[in-house]
C-alpha cells in the first residue's frame, strides 16, 4: 500500500480532549449540563449502535444525553411534535433526529422541525443554506467531520477537482457546498452519471458517499488523488480499497475513516450550540 492513511480514529483523540476540558468550563460558568437530545425512530440494528456510540462519547465529554428511542408505527405529525418540544426546551442544547427514519414517516418535515440554533447534525434546509453561501452555521456532520480530516492531514483543496459522488441532502450535496466553499472545483455524480469511471479518472480528490459497496472501482483512481470514503455497508465501503490505496496518496480505512470524525464533529457543534443559545439568553436579560 502507498497511500497514507487518513486516519479517523486518532485524529479526533485531541480534540475530544479540548471538548472535555470546554464542556467543564461552560458547566462551571453557566451551572448546567449540556444535553444533546437524541431521537430514534424504530428498531433498526445498525441505528442503533449510531445511537449507543454517540451516547458513548457524549459521556466522554461530559455532555448529557437525552435519548428517546420512539415506535416505529409513530407519524410524521407526532414525531414533528416531539421534534418541535425538544425544539422549545431551555435545556436542550442540540438535537439528532437519527436517519433513515421508517418510509412512512416525512423525514424533511421531521427534519424542518429541529430548531435552526440546535441543528447540531446540519440537517435543515437553514443550515444547508449557511453551507451554500459560507455563513456562519452547523455543517452536515459528516461532510463537516470530512473537511476537518482533510485539515489534520494538509490536504490542499483550493483549486483542485473534487468529485462527489452520492446526492443525498444529508451528505452528497452539503459535501459539494462545503467544497466549494473552500475553492474546490466540485463534480457532483449519482446513479444517472453517464461514464462515472471517466469523472473518477479526472478527480484530484473523491468523496464516495453513494452507499454501493465496492461500486468504484480501484483502478479509476487518479494517481496521487485523494480518496475519501464515506459509503458504509457490510463493513465495506463504495470504494475497492486495496487497488486505490495502491495509487492513491491518502484515504481513508472503512471503518476508522469518516464515522469517527462524524461524531467529533457532531459533539463539536453541540458546544458550539450550547455556548451561542446561553450568550443570546444572557444578552436578552
Amino acid at each position: 500500500m502507498t497511500a497514507q492513511l487518513l486516519d479517523g480514529r486518532s485524529v479526533p483523540a485531541a480534540k475530544l480532549e479540548e471538548l472535555a476540558a470546554e464542556v467543564l468550563q461552560f458547566v462551571r460558568v453557566c451551572g448546567r449540563r449540556l444535553v444533546l437530545a437524541t431521537v430514534l425512530v424504530g428498531d433498526d440494528p445498525a441505528s442503533h449502535t449510531y445511537v449507543r456510540m454517540k451516547v458513548n462519547r457524549c459521556h466522554q465529554v461530559g455532555i448529557e444525553s437525552r435519548r428517546l428511542d420512539l415506535d416505529a408505527g409513530i407519524g410524521t405529525e407526532e414525531l414533528c411534535r416531539v421534534i418541535s418540544e425538544l425544539s422549545a426546551d431551555p435545556e436542550v442544547d442540540g438535537i439528532l433526529l437519527q436517519h433513515p427514519v421508517p418510509g412512512h414517516i416525512d423525514e424533511r418535515a421531521a427534519f424542518e422541525a429541529i430548531d435552526p440554533g440546535k441543528d447540531v447534525d446540519g440537517v435543515t434546509w437553514t443550515s444547508f443554506a449557511a453551507m451554500a453561501f459560507t455563513e456562519d452555521g452547523f455543517a452536515s456532520a459528516t461532510p463537516g467531520g470530512i473537511l476537518a480530516l482533510l485539515d489534520a492531514y494538509g490536504v490542499p483543496l483550493a483549486g483542485r477537482h473534487a468529485v462527489v459522488i452520492g446526492r443525498s441532502a444529508i451528505l452528497g450535496k452539503p459535501m459539494g457546498m462545503l467544497l466549494l466553499g473552500r475553492d474546490a472545483t466540485v463534480t457532483y455524480c449519482h446513479s444517472r452519471t453517464a461514464n462515472l469511471r471517466e469523472q473518477v479518472q479526472r478527480a484530484d480528490v473523491v468523496v464516495a458517499a453513494a452507499g454501493r459497496p465496492g461500486s468504484i472501482k480501484g483502478e479509476w483512481v487518479k494517481p496521487g488523488a485523494v480518496v475519501v470514503d464515506a459509503g458504509y455497508a457490510d463493513n465495506q465501503g463504495d470504494v475497492e480499497f486495496d487497488t486505490a490505496a495502491m495509487r492513491a496518496s491518502f484515504i481513508t480505512p472503512v471503518p476508522g475513516g469518516v464515522g469517527p470524525m462524524t461524531i467529533a464533529t457532531l459533539l463539536t457543534q453541540t458546544v458550539r450550540a450550547a455556548e451561542r443559545q446561553t450568550v443570546a439568553f444572557t444578552a436578552a436579560q
